[in-house]
């Protein structure tokens, strides 16, 4: 067993550094996109007008289901919600 420690459970789960980074966008904005619905009292297919997507894509999100996103779905999701995404870039520590 190794005591190896990781800032995120996707830099455990991902073979690289890159796909760790994705994985960690790509959740936080399936969470974002989850809370509006949750607030918003959306049913999954008022959800899927709002996002601009059908039914079974937002029961894919609603399940968590996170390696059938790309960031760029996500992020036009996000936008035809009225959702602002922002996205800072810091040198890795």
């Amino acid at each position: 067993m190794s005591n190896e420690r990781f800032n995120s459970v996707w830099d455990a789960l991902e073979d690289t550094p890159a796909m760790a980074e994705s994985m960690k966008l790509r959740s936080v904005l399936i969470i974002a996109l989850k809370d509006h619905i949750a607030r918003e009292r959306l049913s999954q297919s008022q959800a899927a007008e709002v996002f601009g997507v059908t039914q079974p894509r937002v029961s894919d999100l609603v399940r968590g289901k996170i390696d059938l996103f790309g960031l760029d779905a996500l992020v036009n999701m996000a936008a035809t919600a009225g959702l602002h995404v922002e996205m800072r870039v810091l040198k890795a520590a």
